[in-house]
């Protein structure tokens, strides 16, 4: 009996010492993944076999040759290129949203930064018992308690929209 129950206490404490990283995110079922659909169009018999183009590693394909494009236009996306200029209906909010002045290279410097942040809190979470989500306890001292904030405006005598009561 003490043989078995060190057993499961052993086997427990080992299941509890895979690192997955901070952030755990698995699906509840087991359907397919609906990221990875993307549209195709019909395969096409070319007119002739020996003038096919030899294939490409990570080249387009005859069928799809944009398929991430066709995919943002299936879902009411513009097609358009993402360094391109700015649409003119988007000009003032680009114009206001920059008014302080814009930093180069935001994201890449946050990200390294959201990394070590990450990498520092999750120190100690390599050893537990269960699954356990650390992506929010790392991030809870900066998260915002949004009943809190809205009573905080209501109380300035600030107008604020109806919230559902806290659960």
């Amino acid at each position: 009996m003490r043989f078995a129950a060190a057993l499961v206490l052993i086997s427990v404490a080992l299941s509890g010492c895979a690192n997955e990283g901070l952030r755990q995110i698995r699906g509840s079922g087991n359907g397919p993944d609906e990221f990875i659909v993307q549209p195709a169009k019909p395969l096409q018999q070319p007119d002739s076999y020996t003038s096919l183009p030899a294939p490409t590693r990570g080249g387009a394909n005859l069928t799809d040759s944009y398929p991430l494009q066709a995919g943002v236009a299936a879902f009411g996306g513009r097609q358009q290129d993402p360094n391109g200029p700015v649409p003119a209906k988007d000009a003032a909010l680009v114009q206001y949203s920059g008014r302080l002045g814009v930093t180069p290279g935001i994201r890449t410097s946050l990200s390294a930064e959201d990394a070590e942040f990450r990498r520092k809190q999750a120190r100690f979470t390599q050893i537990r018992i269960v699954p356990t989500d650390y992506y929010n306890k790392a991030y809870r001292r900066q998260a915002l308690d949004s009943y809190a904030e809205a009573a905080r405006w209501q109380r300035a005598g600030a107008r604020t929209p109806t919230a559902p009561p806290p659960q």
